[in-house]
């Protein structure tokens, strides 16, 4: 079963200490992550090089997980919200940190709550339990340290995907990591233009490392699953989001796309739902709604590659409604 385009409408149990934390991190089982280490950090392409136990990087991350949300989840596309929710797990700090983040709470000013390992795992078979659809991590690769042995810890009684929801700025060497424990990818593709990304991430090379990435997630998952009430199994969703002024770069990306990743290998999700927050109002250009001409244009760009494959959506969508509260719920 595979969705032709459409609109989409739209604290409990044992935390140790970081001490303890710390500890568990060394005695109890850890996965092979080829060299990739948070004692100098390097998780990210950005390889900030910092002692994470010491600083924190350009990410604004901890040594410790450190979550504002876990709970059932409707604003992801329908594969992945459907009847019961996705099952959102959301990481404080971003290695992109964008001028116009709608989770801006998160992503630059760094709200959360330091959790440990175990506690992270208990999240995971809590909203299982609640009736998740999958468990979706949010920006989760600062992290990956900690969330990866929470993951091993409870992957005999996780019997839901797990997705992996990222800003597409990932190193190849993390993708090859992940693949005992993703299901599915949920990556962006925000910028062509490095001028773009510069200007809005304060990131050079953004387009060249995500591109590589996707390619990577793509290979990895093979073409989209679905069960049998068209909720996602496997496979990956690249979302785009229209930026105001932007077009010719958003049609560049189609283009990229089209070229580049099989057909029928992954579902599209292009988005129209900017609107002006946090930093946006520094760029005059950015500091207001995209036009339906400017999303319209894309749209039609994306059909006539034959980009069908995926979701669309209404101008209704661009509204704060979007962003859930980062108010603890399920840490």
């Amino acid at each position: 079963m595979k969705p032709s385009l459409w609109l989409v409408d739209n604290e409990q149990g044992l935390k140790l200490n970081k001490h303890m934390n710390k500890m568990y991190n060394a005695h109890r089982w850890q996965p092979n992550t080829t060299g990739l280490t948070a004692y100098p950090c390097n998780w990210c392409p950005r390889e900030c090089g910092v002692d994470r136990s010491q600083t924190a990087g350009f990410c604004g991350c901890p040594d410790q997980i450190k979550l504002a949300r876990g709970a059932l989840h409707f604003g992801e596309e329908p594969c992945l919200s459907g009847e019961g929710g996705s099952g959102t797990i959301f990481f404080s700090g971003c290695n992109l940190r964008c001028c116009f983040c709608q989770n801006y709470e998160i992503s630059s000013q760094g709200w959360g709550r330091e959790i440990s390992i175990g506690r992270m795992a208990e999240i995971c078979l809590e909203l299982q339990s609640a009736g998740a659809h999958n468990i979706n991590l949010v920006t989760p690769t600062p992290y990956l340290q900690w969330v990866l042995p929470a993951l091993e810890r409870v992957r005999p009684r996780l019997h839901i995907p797990v997705v992996y929801n990222c800003s597409g700025y990932e190193k190849v060497e993390v993708i090859e990591v992940l693949q005992p424990y993703i299901d599915i990818y949920l990556p962006d593709l925000k910028y062509y233009n490095d001028e773009l990304s510069w200007r809005y991430s304060r990131c050079h090379g953004y387009f060249a490392t995500a591109a590589v990435a996707i390619q990577a997630m793509v290979s990895q998952c093979g073409p989209p699953v679905f069960n049998r009430e068209g909720i996602l199994q496997k496979g990956v969703i690249i979302r785009h989001l229209v930026l105001p002024g932007a077009r010719q770069d958003s049609i560049r990306i189609m283009r990229w796309l089209s070229d580049n990743l099989p057909r029928g290998g992954f579902l599209l999700s292009l988005m129209s739902q900017y609107t002006p927050t946090f930093n946006s109002s520094l760029f005059k250009e950015i500091n207001r709604k995209v036009t339906s001409r400017e999303y319209h244009s894309v749209v039609d760009e994306a059909v006539r590659l034959g980009l069908t494959n995926g979701y669309i959506q209404d101008r209704s969508s661009a509204a704060s409604e979007y962003t859930p509260p980062f108010d603890g719920e399920g840490i």
